[in-house]
């Protein structure tokens, strides 16, 4: 499969699962599980920017890091999903892959209820 011109660095709470689909899909990702699952999430924030890879997490941190901090970001994608599992993630990454995926890149985007924000911060 062809390589995503969007990279990714995924958050420990996002799981294997989606790690694996993402991968398995044509994705350039990290995996913070498999670096530092213990990173901060202001570092986690700077490899991404650094890297140009939009952020997959499910942490409400990195909505306090952009908007009240002013970190640069190249992207971050908020999972709002407490209650699924992996094999729901996926299913949801890829809705949001198919419908928002140019949406994605520069932009905090939540996920909730089935549906998707989408602010501009930068």
């Amino acid at each position: 499969m062809a390589k995503s011109e969007l990279k990714f660095l995924v958050d420990v709470g996002v799981g294997k699962k989606v790690e694996t689909f993402l991968i398995e899909s044509g994705h350039d990702i990290k995996s913070i599980r498999q670096i530092d699952h213990k990173m901060k999430d202001s570092q986690i924030l700077k490899i991404a920017n650094d890297e140009e890879r939009s952020i997959i997490t499910m942490d409400k941190d990195f909505g306090e890091l952009v908007f009240y901090s002013g970190m640069s970001h190249y992207g971050v994608l908020l999972l709002r999903l407490d209650d699924s599992d992996g094999e729901e993630k996926v299913e949801i990454i890829k809705e949001i892959f198919t419908k928002y995926k140019s949406s994605l890149r520069n932009n905090f985007c939540v996920y909730q209820n089935s549906k998707l924000r989408i602010k501009k911060v930068k």
